[in-house]
């Protein structure tokens, strides 16, 4: 029946009570028959039906909901994921709007009929059904070429009438292939030895792969070939519905069979029985976990296997009770030599253990099936590790096994690679701020340099002039720390032996630490040489000796023991650390070990970072450990951090591993020079010359200018590399270009090339903050010098003279 429109029934409503005013006028008037009475009565009704007009009027009715027309584009937008395919079907299964994905995956093909093979079509038409008559439904499908999706199809709309699918891809592994494998290795002898014969059989009852001991129980031969045969027909019932092998003719003990799915873990959905394999575990009767009359506890055997294996694997009880757990599952959870708790929930933070014990209920009461739920331990709750859960089914109490895989050392090289990365960024940081100083720093030292050639000792100026350029040094001391760190530093490397570089800074290192700390130096046998810097190796000892000699005076008196040892490392040594940082080969290694206060487990991690320090203010610049990080790391080593924090003021230790590269001559090859003996020192030049000064930054190059002019030489100025080629293409004569190296528009190596095209045999001096060694490799430029930034006045001509000197002695063809 249907309701009547408000309208009529507001006209039937006013109909009425003109009605009853007629009547009650008609009444009124018959029986008082009174002219002022009638017409008061008439007055007074008027009033009162305008006043309830005027109430019914202004009546507010609520409008229907108007809902636009469907504008499929905008759908299409706003459902479009490169990772996920979303399709909207309608009532009659047509294709109403899809995401660019869906296109690619599928063409224009409307669920179910997709190009997947035949079974996966049935799911498919299946989820479709489920999904009108349940409001939703999903499936694992796949293609004929293994491509596997899982599909989702839910009910929406306002009349419920569209199905909304969403289908993303899965990338399986074939686990079904590996276990056939393995029941042929290791896993089917160890199972053979607990008394378990394993085989893996198809859902139609044949037999894909077995191990020896099965081959061996069912037919007597351990190298018989199972592949094909029929698994139920190896087996019989006995009296008393006891299961026994053929081949025994009922002389045998009664046996248990235990049934495994074999279903994919990256798969959430209950696995097919149709079409998912099956691993059959046969043993005999009294064997496997709870079959001691409802005990509970575990039966040797089974309990033997799977401790031996590396995989972390429990059970549980149908309540969610732990029955049983192997050490690769309590090392998982960081519970390494602990008892299992009574429930595994224990393991889990407070928000994740009802989520835990719901799946664990719900994998024990339905159906076999697989599934994984993620979940944050106790131990690493910062990290979120994978458990897998299996339903299982004829192992007495036991009903869910769960799977732990431990984790430790992914999320160790995890953060290993991010605080890599930082450290990287950090010295690329360092590295440019360090750069663009030196150009200040340089401009600063060459202004000083000329006012102290205009000014004599006891000069009122002379005084504060010395002190802005000690300042400056100062700070370029700074800036070289921070090219150390970020590896631009220019390293004077040679081959030599770690104790000599030991010997030489250990009597400077007894005065610096002082007497109350002891000094303890050992060495290996057969060390290998290395090649490095020395006095680059001399810093590191020194910045590693005083950070160890603060750590100690802080604790009480201020005695300690510093030991200084180096080590053989062989490569043998190197894999047996299982590092995924160090390559296998040869070290020679530099231990510093001091018994300090330790370094807390929260700095450990920031210990290298530049300006990073634990001291108190005014006593650390923070650069120390930053730079012995920098000159190892481009030196070609590594270097390690090991502390205990002491208690109560004692017990405190930190070490510190250098691993160096043992350095190898190749065969037939002559031994590297030393740096002293690698050219001999050139002659004192004083020929003059004309030099082309190329240098974007203003005040670098007018100090430069007037210093080289000073010297005799005539100067040629250029503010970039565009203009200092032009001068050497309009013909200009030059013996050397000093340059800089990164400048605007044609930086100081292209300038270089270009001007080498016209002046082959024309010397080029660099100027630069960066390495040498590393500008060398970049560049490429033979006939090429390099003198690093900051430098005085004295320097830039000592080096112009040196290079000058050099080219001069050169033969001419």
């Amino acid at each position: 029946m249907t309701e009547e429109p408000e309208a009529l029934r507001q006209s039937r409503a006013t109909l009425l009570v003109a009605l009853a005013l007629v009547v009650s006028s008609i009444l009124v008037w018959l029986v008082s028959g009174d002219v002022v009475l009638f017409a008061a009565f008439l007055a007074a009704m008027a009033v009162l039906a305008t006043i309830g007009w005027m109430i019914s009027g202004r009546r507010v009715t609520v409008p229907e909901p108007e809902f636009a027309l469907p504008d499929w584009s905008v759908t299409v937008a706003a459902i479009d994921r490169p990772d996920m395919a979303i399709a909207v079907t309608d009532r009659a299964g047509r294709l109403t709007c899809a995401n660019s994905c869906y296109e690619d995956w599928f063409g224009g093909a409307a669920p179910p009929r997709l190009p997947i093979d035949a079974a996966s079509l049935d799911r498919l038409a299946d989820t479709m059904r489920s999904a009108w008559r349940d409001g939703s439904g999903g499936a694992e499908v796949s293609s004929e070429q293994g491509q596997g999706w899982r599909v989702e199809a839910r009910r929406s709309g306002r009349g419920d009438d569209f199905l909304i699918w969403r289908m993303t891809q899965v990338h399986s592994v074939d686990l079904v292939a590996e276990l056939v494998g393995h029941l042929d290795g290791k896993l089917g002898r160890g199972l053979a030895k607990g008394g378990i014969a394993a085989a893996l059989v198809d859902p139609d009852g044949t037999i894909r792969a077995a191990s020896a001991g099965f081959a061996l129980r069912a037919t007597g031969d351990a190298m018989a070939d199972m592949t094909g045969q029929d698994f139920v027909s190896l087996l019989a019932q006995e009296e008393g519905g006891r299961i026994g092998w053929v081949r025994d003719a009922g002389r045998g003990g009664p046996l248990v069979l235990y049934h495994v799915p074999v279903a994919d873990p990256d798969f959430s959905l209950e696995p097919d029985p149709n079409t998912t394999p099956s691993l059959m575990l046969v043993m005999n009767a009294g064997q496997g976990i709870g079959a001691s009359a409802g005990s509970g506890a575990a039966v040797p055997h089974l309990e033997a296997l799977l401790s031996q294996l590396p995989l972390g694997l429990a059970m549980t009880d149908r309540d969610g009770r732990l029955l049983f757990a192997n050490p690769a599952f309590m090392r998982a959870a960081g519970r390494e030599a602990q008892l299992p708790p009574t429930y595994p929930t224990d393991l889990v933070v407070k928000e994740d253990k009802r989520a835990l014990s719901e799946a664990i209920r719900r994998f024990a009461q339905g159906p076999a099936a697989a599934g994984d739920i993620a979940i944050r331990l106790t131990t690493q709750p910062d990290d979120p590790v994978s458990l897998s859960l299996a339903g299982v089914r004829g192992l007495g109490e036991a009903a869910v096994l769960l799977g732990l895989t431990d984790t430790s050392e992914e999320t160790r090289l995890r953060r290993q690679v991010a605080q890599a990365t930082k450290m990287q960024a950090v010295g690329q940081l360092a590295g440019g701020v360090a750069h663009d100083f030196n150009n200040v720093l340089t401009a600063i030292l060459g202004t000083c340099d000329l006012m102290l050639m205009r000014h004599t000792p006891g000069d009122s100026d002379y005084d504060d002039i010395q002190q802005i350029r000690a300042n400056s040094n100062r700070a370029a001391s700074l800036t070289r720390q921070l090219l150390a760190f970020s590896r631009q530093q220019t390293l004077r490397p040679e081959v030599l032996q770690l104790p000599d570089v030991v010997a030489d800074v250990s009597q400077m290192l007894r005065r610096l630490i002082g007497e109350k700390i002891q000094l303890v130096v050992t060495h290996d046998r057969d060390l290998g040489p290395v090649r490095a810097d020395p006095t680059q190796l001399e810093q590191v000892i020194v910045n590693l000796a005083v950070n160890a000699r603060d750590a100690m005076q802080s604790r009480g008196d201020g005695s300690g023991r510093l030991t200084l040892a180096t080590r053989k490392v062989t490569t043998t040594d190197v894999r047996a650390m299982r590092s995924e940082i160090i390559p296998a080969g040869e070290y020679t290694a530099l231990i510093v070990e001091d018994t300090g206060s330790g370094i807390p487990p929260e700095h450990l991690g920031k210990i290298f970072e530049p300006f990073f320090t634990t001291k108190e203010q005014g006593k650390g610049t923070g650069l120390g450990l930053s730079t012995v990080y920098g000159i190892v790391k481009q030196s070609g080593g590594f270097i390690f951090v090991e502390s205990e924090v002491s208690q109560n003021g004692k017990g405190g230790c930190t070490r510190f591993i250098v691993y160096l590269p043992v350095y190898h001559v190749a065969p037939g090859a002559a031994p590297e020079p030393s740096a002293a003996q690698a050219e001999p020192a050139p002659s004192q030049w004083a020929g003059g010359g004309s030099i082309l000064l190329v240098e974007d930054e203003d005040p670098v190059r007018i100090v430069a200018e007037r210093s080289l002019k000073r010297q005799g030489y005539v100067v040629t100025c250029a503010c970039d590399g565009e203009e200092g080629l032009e001068l050497v293409r309009e013909g200009g004569q030059f013996d050397l270009v000093v340059s800089d190296v990164v400048m605007p528009t044609m930086d100081g190596p292209a300038m270089a090339r270009e001007i080498r095209k016209i002046a082959p045999e024309l010397p080029v001096l660099f100027m630069s903050g960066y390495a040498e060694e590393q500008l060398r490799k970049e560049i490429g430029i033979a006939n090429a010098w390099f003198m690093p930034k900051p430098f005085s006045v004295q320097q830039l001509s000592e080096k112009v003279g040196e290079v000058l000197a050099r080219t001069a002695k050169q033969p001419s063809d």
